[in-house]
């Protein structure tokens, strides 16, 4: 993320009101521009069941309202259902992230469940779509979108473009059409494999990471955002999360992301917002009403991103 001109943060920001668990890198795909790599090969990291359950208990007791279950592909982890049931009785609203190549009838169940949201990606038509995730995934995401509306289950779609040029404006029109209320379009941010083989930069974050959230990934590092990862500022493996979210280092990340930048005006992040992370391999901001949280905007020194 980029930073707003305010004067250097020198203590912790508080308790976010939204925690992203990014509890795997593994997933059925090979989406070319995964911000986090995640694919076939990934794996669930050094975090326990024991360790998320934990997690989540401090969230809550931190007083931290909603998390979003992601990665990776949640369903692939074996655990998630139980940390998902776990969180709704901590009173936690969820959302799933999920590329929804294959729900089961125990996963629709739990998705169906009150304080449950859906979220995923979409690539466009049937051979863009698959070109993307490098899998003949577009029939099934499909299908499975239209079974979440016809059964009533909130779901938001992430539309994403890869050229500049497209305003992905039909693709949204084509899932407004199967009765999806939340869509929105995002350009690919520039991390993970869609960076191209550069380093990351806080140019391409949309400038309010750490404002109200946080992430933590398979092995426990704790982040601003969940495109932030490289600027971890603490594990809960050896330090409680709310020590984390109350500490110096996220202080200065925070402080480090904002530098240069005005976001003052700029919407947060998060599952209700057009400028928040949306999808588990591109989340979204709306580039046509956001222009600041858009990647790349405003230029920087951390090149190539304009």
């Amino acid at each position: 993320m980029t930073v707003v001109a305010e004067a250097p943060i020198t203590k912790g920001t508080g308790t976010p009101g939204l925690v992203w668990l990014d509890l795997t890198r593994k997933c059925q795909l090979a989406c070319g521009h995964c911000h986090n790599e995640s694919g076939p090969d990934g794996t669930h990291g050094s975090m326990t069941t024991e360790d998320w359950t934990r997690v989540l208990d401090e969230a809550a007791a931190a007083g931290v309202t909603r998390v979003q279950f992601t990665g990776g592909e949640v369903t692939m982890h074996p655990d998630a259902p139980t940390l998902i049931t776990h969180a709704l009785k901590l009173g936690l609203a969820v959302e799933v992230y999920s590329n929804m190549v294959h729900l089961n009838e125990s996963w629709w169940s739990l998705l169906r469940r009150e304080n449950v949201s859906l979220a995923t990606s979409y690539y466009g038509p049937e051979d863009a779509h698959n070109a993307v995730t490098g899998r003949n995934s577009h029939a099934r995401t499909r299908v499975n979108i239209v079974k979440a509306v016809s059964k009533k289950i909130p779901i938001r779609v992430s539309v994403i473009v890869f050229d500049t040029a497209d305003t992905g404006e039909e693709t949204k029109q084509e899932l407004l059409a199967l009765g999806v209320r939340n869509v929105r379009i995002d350009h690919v941010r520039p991390f993970g494999r869609g960076a191209d083989g550069q380093e990351p930069c806080t140019d391409g974050l949309c400038g309010r990471c750490g404002d109200g959230r946080a992430s933590i990934g398979p092995n426990g590092s704790v982040s601003p955002c969940v495109f932030s990862t490289w600027l971890s500022v603490g594990n809960v493996q050896d330090t409680p999360l709310g020590a984390i979210l109350n500490g110096p280092q996220i202080a200065q990340a925070n402080a480090t992301i904002r530098a240069g930048r005005n976001v003052g005006g700029s919407r947060s992040c998060g599952p209700d917002s057009p400028c928040g992370p949306d999808n588990d391999d591109a989340r979204s901001c709306t580039p046509d009403t956001d222009d600041e949280c858009s990647p790349g905007t405003p230029g920087s020194e951390c090149t190539p991103r304009n």
